[in-house]
């Protein structure tokens, strides 16, 4: 079986680069593979894609070395399970709340006696040969942090046997938290949320887990390494899509002094 990339990085305490893929495309998946990520992770939550688009992206990404993982779309051992299956390294899971949902979560991983995990690894036989218990020391269990009850109960959830690391969806938790006051977004600059996310990274690192966040712009991806976390996304398919699209015909307006068509 091939080893997970991304626990080597980690075991050199080397950070991680991360990207996004919400378009069910392999081959966006296979152009984003191409830039130099560390890591990539197909959105089946929000992503505007399903469980057959993420295996052929899954299969796109195979010619790289970029570690695959996988954002289901609920605490659900069904699509836990068959992400898994189909090739992925590492599986984030949204909504954690607390350490009951963690193990769950935790338990859905892995092969017994580790856990609960069903055995039939269809894809993931192929794309990496020799699949079998050896999964349970390379799979990765990430539970994501993004409400209030999952910042009261962080300790606990960062304790659970068989979770390896926590992930923060900043939009999630600015609404969760400020109970609508503030916006959702990336890259916080409120105090109030900046503490949160500190204390988040804070709680994962006394237990000896990873941490990740979830960012808009490489500058403050960086900026969050250096406070500590170990994982940051560096930008989207959809959002590098249209930024660099914006850019380019607002250049060419500018330049060739032509407006907008009316809408």
């Amino acid at each position: 079986m091939f080893a997970n990339r991304l626990k080597q990085l980690w075991a050199e305490d080397r950070p991680a680069a991360n990207g996004w893929l919400s378009i069910a495309s392999p081959f966006v998946a296979e152009i984003m593979a191409a830039q130099g990520y560390d890591t990539l992770t197909i959105d089946v939550q929000h992503g505007a894609l399903d469980y057959s688009a993420m295996l052929v992206m899954l299969q796109a990404m195979r010619g790289s070395h970029v570690t695959p993982l996988v954002r289901v779309p609920w605490r659900e051992p069904g699509i836990v399970m068959k992400a898994l299956d189909a090739g992925a390294m590492g599986i984030i899971c949204p909504m954690i709340n607390n350490a009951v949902e963690a193990a769950e979560f935790a338990s859905y991983m892995r092969y017994p006696p580790r856990g609960t995990r069903s055995y039939g690894p269809t894809r993931a036989t192929v794309a990496y040969g020799g699949y079998g218990l050896a999964a349970n020391d390379e799979v990765l269990a990430i539970a994501m942090i993004e409400t209030r009850d999952g910042v009261e109960n962080v300790e606990a959830i960062a304790a659970t046997e068989g979770i390896d690391g926590i992930y923060i969806g900043p939009s999630d938790l600015t609404l969760g938290t400020t109970q609508g006051r503030l916006p959702p977004g990336f890259d916080r600059d409120e105090p109030e949320i900046v503490d949160l996310i500190k204390h988040v990274l804070a709680a994962a690192k006394a237990k000896g887990i990873r941490a990740g966040l979830h960012c808009g712009s490489p500058d403050y991806a960086a900026m969050a390494i250096k406070w500590g976390f170990d994982l940051t996304t560096v930008g989207g398919d959809t959002t590098l899509l249209a930024k660099a699209a914006a850019t380019a015909v607002g250049r060419w307006r500018e330049l060739t002094g032509a407006g907008c068509m009316a809408r």
